[in-house]
C-alpha cells in the first residue's frame, strides 16, 4: 500500500528548507529540490482554496502513477498557484505540489528587476496557470511543470485547427472512452468519435469496440473553430450496408440473424454488422403468447423471412412464423 497522507490547511508555510533549494538551483534552473530537501512538506497536501478537499486520505503512489500518466500524454493541466518565491511559483494538484521555475513562465518579463520579479510572482497566487509536466521523479520528489511548454502546445493545436476541414481522414490515438463516445488525439488536439459514429451497428459502449491508447483512422465530420470542437466518425470509412442491402437481399428470402432486442411490440434481429430488422409480434409465431420473451431472448440465432426492405429508411421488417411455414413446406 502506498504512503498515506491527510490535507493539511493551505496557510501553512513552506519548510524554509524547500525555498533555500529552489534559490540554490539558479534561476533559470528547472531541477526541483529532493524529497530530503523538502522536509515536512516532502509528501503533504494543500486545502487548496476553492479545491473540495477529499475525506478519504490519499494514496501517494497512485497520485504520482497518474502524474506520469499525464506526462505521458502531454496533458495540460490547469493548476492554482498557492506560493511563490524568487525562484518561482508552487502550484498544486492532487495533494502534490509541484514548481514551476520562473523562467518556465510565459508573463514574467526577463528583464524585470528583483522588486518587480517578486511583485508578479506574488500576483500570480491565487490564480491558475495552464501548465505541463516537464520533470518527475517519485524517488527524488522531483515534480516541475512549465507554462511555456503548454502555450507551445496551445499553438500547435490552433494550427491544427485552423488546417481540419470536414472530410479530411485523419490517424489519431484513443486517448479516453466514456458512455457517449470516444475522445481521439489528432496529434495535439482531441476530437470526439460519438457513440453513433463508432459502428454502423449499434455499439453498447465505446469501450466494446476501442481501448485507450490504440491508434485509429478517423474521418472528420465538423469543425467548430470557435468552440475548438472537432466531430469524428469511425464508421464513415467503411461502406454503410444499408446502401446495398436492396441489391443483396429479397422479400422472401430465409436469412439467420441474432436477436440483439426484445420488446413489447416484437424483436431486433441483427442481419450483419449494420443492418437489423424488425420481427413484428405478430411475425414472432403462431398462437397465443404473453409477451415476445416468451419465443425469443437476446442472443438467440432465428430463421426468418424478409418481408420487405427499405434502405432509404434504414428498415427490413421479418418473420420467423412465416420462415417456419416455408420449413414445413419444403419437408
Amino acid at each position: 500500500m502506498g504512503q498515506m497522507v491527510e490535507w493539511v490547511p493551505a496557510h501553512t508555510p513552506p519548510d524554509e528548507g524547500y525555498w533555500e533549494a529552489l534559490l540554490r538551483d539558479g534561476e533559470d534552473g528547472i531541477a526541483a529540490p529532493t524529497a530530503a530537501q523538502l522536509g515536512a512538506w516532502g509528501g503533504e497536501t494543500l486545502d487548496v482554496p476553492g479545491e473540495s478537499a477529499s475525506a478519504e486520505p490519499i494514496v501517494l503512489d497512485d497520485v504520482w502513477r497518474e502524474a506520469r500518466k499525464a506526462m505521458g500524454r502531454g496533458e495540460v493541466l490547469e493548476l492554482p498557484v498557492v506560493g511563490c518565491n524568487r525562484g518561482g511559483v508552487l502550484v498544486a494538484w492532487n495533494g502534490l505540489r509541484g514548481f514551476v521555475p520562473a523562467s518556465h513562465l510565459v508573463e514574467l518579463p526577463p528583464s524585470a528587476d528583483e522588486g518587480e520579479r517578486h511583485s508578479e510572482l506574488q500576483r500570480l497566487i491565487g490564480t491558475r496557470l495552464c501548465v505541463k509536466i516537464i520533470e518527475l521523479d517519485q524517488k527524488l520528489g522531483r515534480f516541475v511543470l512549465s507554462e511555456r511548454a503548454s502555450r507551445l502546445d496551445e499553438s500547435h493545436r490552433q494550427d491544427l485547427l485552423d488546417d481540419l476541414c470536414p472530410g479530411d481522414i485523419c490517424q489519431g490515438r484513443v486517448t479516453n472512452l466514456c458512455s457517449f463516445g470516444a475522445f481521439v488525439d489528432l496529434g495535439g488536439l482531441e476530437g470526439l468519435v460519438h457513440v453513433s459514429e463508432l459502428a454502423w451497428g449499434r455499439v453498447e459502449h465505446p469501450s466494446s469496440v476501442l481501448e485507450p491508447g490504440q491508434s485509429v483512422e478517423v474521418y472528420v465530420l465538423n469543425v467548430d473553430r470557435e468552440r475548438r470542437r472537432v466531430g469524428l466518425s469511425i464508421k464513415r470509412l467503411q461502406p454503410d450496408p444499408w446502401q446495398s442491402a436492396e441489391e443483396r437481399y429479397h422479400v422472401g428470402q430465409i436469412i439467420e440473424g441474432v436477436i440483439t432486442r426484445v420488446v413489447n411490440f416484437g424483436a431486433f434481429a441483427r442481419v450483419e454488422d449494420g443492418l437489423e430488422g424488425l420481427i413484428h409480434v405478430s411475425e414472432l409465431a403462431e398462437g397465443n403468447f404473453i409477451h415476445p420473451r416468451n419465443v425469443v431472448r437476446e442472443g438467440d440465432v432465428v430463421s426468418a423471412c424478409i418481408l420487405n426492405i427499405d434502405s432509404e429508411r434504414r428498415r427490413m421488417g421479418l418473420s420467423m412464423r412465416q420462415a417456419e411455414e416455408s420449413a414445413g413446406q419444403a419437408l
